[in-house]
């Protein structure tokens, strides 16, 4: 019987892969047949993924916000394995202070990885998968990019964040609207609270019952747990499926 969310034979660029989410969803794609290029900052965090992973898995440290890096990754990633099928566009970064006390510095770090780095990411993987269609290449195209229910309801602490997560959402559905008519899928995920080092601080005592309490589910979530959701969207199950926004949230935010 077919695996409906085979990713064999694909290959997919997965940014921030050195710890939590982006490493879950590196190892699901590399468990469903996907090659996998990680790339993070932290090349000894992604050193530890790709043991996780084995022979499908290539590391490429640098900072996704370096427009020239991410060129230069993805040409490299092009010339090893002939063509880039899929992103999962995950790297970024927290600065916490309330509104009043954020320093420029801060909101810019934030705006330039995880705004602005899924922007130039997106840009030259779409580049590439645009120049495959018009040479009649009809291999299936797929990026996921990573927002929030920050993006979607707002956030206390974390304007920088909430800022660009939001923005997220609109590179989203601008892409989506560009590129469905070259067969690219660009939709993105919105994560309430999962287990990693990012979330430590709301998943600590003095916050654990206020977090709590907003999850109708209960509970928080890991990342392999929502890695499956993730890789749904990379996957030929997902082939009429872009411009949305899947949340991945225990209920956390629930509308039109």
């Amino acid at each position: 019987m077919d695996n409906p969310m085979s990713l064999e034979d694909r290959v997919i660029i997965v940014t921030g892969a050195a710890q939590g989410v982006g490493r879950g969803v590196a190892k699901k794609a590399g468990s469903l047949g996907a090659k996998v290029a990680l790339v993070d900052l932290n090349e000894e965090g992604a050193q530890e993924t790709a043991a996780m992973i084995g022979d499908n898995a290539t590391v490429y440290a640098g900072s996704v916000a370096d427009a020239g890096f991410v060129q230069e990754m993805v040409a490299a990633v092009i010339e090893k394995h002939g063509r880039v099928n899929g992103l999962f566009n995950n790297a970024g970064i927290i600065r916490t202070a309330m509104i009043h006390k954020m320093s420029v510095a801060d909101w810019q770090a934030v705006i330039d990885v995880n705004l602005t780095g899924v922007f130039l990411c997106l840009q030259a993987v779409g580049r590439h998968m645009i120049e495959r269609a018009q040479d009649g290449d009809d291999t299936p195209n797929r990026i996921v990019n990573v927002s929030s229910v920050a993006g979607r309801k707002g956030t206390i602490g974390q304007i920088n964040y909430g800022a660009a997560k939001s923005g997220v959402l609109g590179i989203t559905m601008s892409a989506a609207r560009e590129w469905a008519r070259y067969g690219v899928c660009v939709n993105s995920v919105c994560f309430g609270v999962v287990e990693t080092p990012m979330t430590e601080v709301i998943r600590s005592p003095k916050f654990a019952e206020r977090t709590m309490a907003g999850i109708p589910m209960g509970r928080v979530t890991t990342p392999d747990e929502v890695a499956g959701p993730c890789c749904f969207l990379l996957s030929d199950t997902a082939s009429y499926v872009t411009g949305q926004h899947l949340n991945i949230d225990g209920g956390s935010h629930i509308g039109f």
